[in-house]
């Protein structure tokens, strides 16, 4: 016996998650639901988007956090993909969609245990895909850990790792962040 796959369509997967208690991510019809953060994973998450949020207030850009989608076209425009970064900015005016964004500057995405695998490779592929994409930063919850993903010139990416003390230079947004402000209140000691 063979079993098959429900495929469902975009447009009836932005509806199902207008009224969807929890949420999913949508990878070319396909639906994969969320699990729920730890504390450490919220705090993270409000830390940066707060910081982002009160920098770029008044400048045009937007912060968003975990509740607004990403969308992604991938195999030239064949088929789609919707994620929920924990934390993303876009600056462009054309990004006007209302239950996602097609042209962020800057995704955040805090490692989890069961989705830091996932993290690192596909969504960082795909991320990159995006060609409004500058920096992708991908923040640890058991250790000040901080690997940035960044967009140069050239369109090349590169990769810097940062630690306790150094600082994180958002260059996206022209913001600067010290490791201890995005841990605060957490992993101290």
């Amino acid at each position: 016996m063979k079993l098959s796959t429900a495929f469902i369509s975009v447009p009836d997967y932005l509806e199902g998650e207008k009224i969807s208690p929890i949420r999913h991510e949508y990878l070319s019809g396909q639906i994969f639901a969320m699990s729920g953060g730890s504390e450490e994973h919220n705090r993270i998450t409000l830390n940066i988007a707060s910081l982002l949020n009160f920098h770029l207030r008044g400048s045009g850009c937007k912060t968003f956090m975990s509740e607004m989608k990403v969308n992604m076209p991938i195999a030239e425009n064949t088929a789609d993909l919707f994620y929920y970064p924990d934390v993303m900015v876009t600056c462009n005016p054309q990004d006007t969609e209302r239950y996602y964004k097609t042209r962020p500057c800057l995704i955040v995405e805090v490692l989890s245990p069961s989705t830091q695998s996932l993290d690192r490779r596909e969504k960082r592929l795909n991320y990159q895909s995006l060609p409004s994409l500058q920096e992708y930063i991908l923040v640890s919850q058991t250790e000040m850990r901080v690997e940035v993903y960044r967009r140069n010139t050239a369109g090349n990416w590169s990769l810097e790792i940062l630690e306790e003390n150094d600082i994180l230079e958002l260059n996206s947004v022209g913001l600067t962040l010290t490791i201890a402000e995005i841990y605060d209140e957490i992993l101290t000691g």
